[in-house]
C-alpha cells in the first residue's frame, strides 16, 4: 500500500482487523481499509514525524515530534482531543495511557510524571506500572524505580500477554524476559539493532525488523525461527501482526506499507515489483526516472486519485491548492501560484520549503538542470 511521502514510523491494526493506521515521517496519518488496501482518510493535524499510533476501540491515537498526541474518532477529520502542547518530541507511548519525550520525561496524558535520568528510547505498560527502556542498557519499572540490565540497549519492547517482556537489542537480539525482568530466551536474528516488534494477539509469535529490511517470525516459548521475511534491503521501522495471526504488516524507509504471509514469509505482492502507476509507454523516459521520487505521494493518470499528496493529472493551468478531494494545508492552499512548465521548475529548482512556506511536503530539490528540465516536460506530456 503506498500513499505516505516518507518513511512508515508506525503501524497499528483494528481488533475486528479490517482497518489500519499508520503514521509517517511525512506527518501524515493515513487510515487504511484492509479489505480494499486502499487509503480512507489522509490526515494532517501533526507538524512534525508521526512516531507512535494505537487503536482504541473504534478509534486510534497517534503522536508525534511536536511533542503533542492526538485522540481520533472514526471518519473525523480533526482529532476529538488533543494531549500536551507543542514541546519535546513524543518518542513513544504505551496503549496511549504513558508516553515517554526527548526531554527524558514520562508522561501520562500530557501532564510530567517524572524525569527519567537516562533518555528514554521504548515504553510499555505492564501489571506492575510503566516499563521504559533507557539509552544505559537498563530496563525500568516505574513509579517504583527497580531496574534490571541487559546485555545491551533495547531499542524496542512489546508485551506478551501473560506478562512476558520482548525487548529487541542493539546487538540484532531478541530477549524474552520473565514478568519480573530475567532472561528467559535470547536469540539472535540478525548482525545490525533491531528496529522495531511485534506479538501475534495469542502471544505465541514475535516478529522483529531490522535495518537491511528482513524481519524475523520467531515462535516466543522456544525462539525458534518460523520465517523471514525478506524486503527490499531498507530499514523496518514498524510491524503489526494482523489478528488472524496469519498476516503481518511492516512499514519502512521505502515509504511503503506490505502485507506479508507468516507461515511461508512470502509477501502478497513482490518486494520487488515494478510499479505501473503512469502509462507503461513512458515508464523508461528519463523524466519518469525522476518522478520515481515522487510517485510515492502523488499520482498521475486520470484514475490516480490522491495520496499522501494531491493527484498531478491535470495540474497545468491548475491553481495551488484546489485539487479536488485532497485537504491541504491552510499555508500551502494561501500561495498565489498557478502551477506551469516554469513554478514547477521552480519549485524544485529551490525546494518546497521556499517557495511554497507552510507546505507538508517533503523538502527535496533536483538540482541537475537537465533532470529538472526533462521531468517537467514529462510531467506536461502525462499528466494533461
Amino acid at each position: 500500500m503506498r500513499g505516505h511521502g516518507g518513511p512508515v514510523r508506525a503501524i497499528a491494526i483494528s481488533p475486528d482487523g479490517k482497518t489500519a493506521v499508520t503514521g509517517s515521517f511525512d506527518t501524515t496519518v493515513i487510515v487504511w481499509d484492509l479489505e480494499t488496501e486502499t487509503a480512507r482518510q489522509v490526515l494532517r493535524f501533526h507538524e512534525g514525524p508521526v512516531n507512535a499510533v494505537a487503536t482504541v476501540g473504534a478509534g486510534f491515537i497517534t503522536a508525534s515530534d511536536d511533542g503533542r498526541i492526538a485522540i481520533w474518532a472514526p471518519g473525523r477529520a480533526e482529532p476529538v482531543n488533543v494531549v500536551g502542547a507543542r514541546g519535546a518530541p513524543v518518542l513513544g507511548f504505551a496503549e496511549g495511557a504513558f508516553s515517554i519525550h526527548a526531554d527524558r520525561s514520562l508522561r501520562a496524558m500530557g501532564e510530567v510524571l517524572l524525569s527519567l535520568p537516562e533518555q528514554p528510547v521504548a515504553v510499555m505498560t505492564t501489571r506492575k506500572g510503566p516499563l521504559v527502556a533507557t539509552a544505559d542498557a537498563k530496563l525500568r519499572w516505574l513509579p517504583s524505580g527497580k531496574a534490571v540490565d541487559l546485555p545491551t540497549n533495547a531499542n524496542a519492547l512489546a508485551a506478551a500477554p501473560d506478562g512476558e517482556i520482548i525487548a529487541g537489542g542493539a546487538d540484532g537480539k531478541i530477549y524474552v524476559l520473565s514478568a519480573e525482568g530475567s532472561i528467559r530466551v535470547a536469540v539472535e536474528v540478525q548482525e545490525l539493532p533491531v528496529t522495531s516488534l511485534a506479538v501475534s494477539i495469542n502471544g505465541t509469535l514475535i516478529a522483529a525488523a531490522g535495518l537491511r529490511g528482513a524481519v524475523t517470525i520467531l515462535r516466543r516459548d522456544t525462539g525458534a525461527v518460523v520465517s523471514t521475511l525478506v524486503g527490499p534491503g531498507l530499514p523496518v521501522w514498524s510491524l503489526a501482526f494482523h489478528p488472524d495471526g496469519k498476516t503481518i504488516y511492516t512499514g519502512g524507509a521505502d515509504r511503503m506499507v506490505r502485507k506479508w504471509d507468516v507461515a511461508t514469509g512470502q509477501p502478497s505482492q513482490p518486494a520487488n515489483a515494478p510499479r505501473a502507476d503512469f502509462p507503461a509507454s513512458v515508464m523508461n523516459e528519463r523524466g519518469a526516472q525522476v518522478f520515481r521520487a515522487c510517485e510515492a505521494c502523488h499520482t498521475v493518470t486520470p484514475d490516480g486519485g490522491n495520496r499522501a499528496g494531491p493527484t498531478l493529472h491535470g495540474v497545468f493551468g491548475r491553481r495551488i491548492g484546489t485539487a479536488k478531494g485532497y485537504q491541504y494545508s491552510v499555508d500551502f492552499a494561501s500561495h498565489g501560484i498557478t502551477w506551469s512548465a516554469e513554478t514547477i521548475a521552480q519549485l524544485f529548482r529551490k525546494g518546497p520549503a521556499a517557495v511554497t512556506p507552510g507546505t507538508k511536503m517533503p523538502e527535496q530539490k533536483v538540482t541537475d538542470e537537465e533532470d529538472l528540465q526533462a521531468l517537467v516536460a514529462w510531467l506536461e506530456k502525462v499528466t494533461r
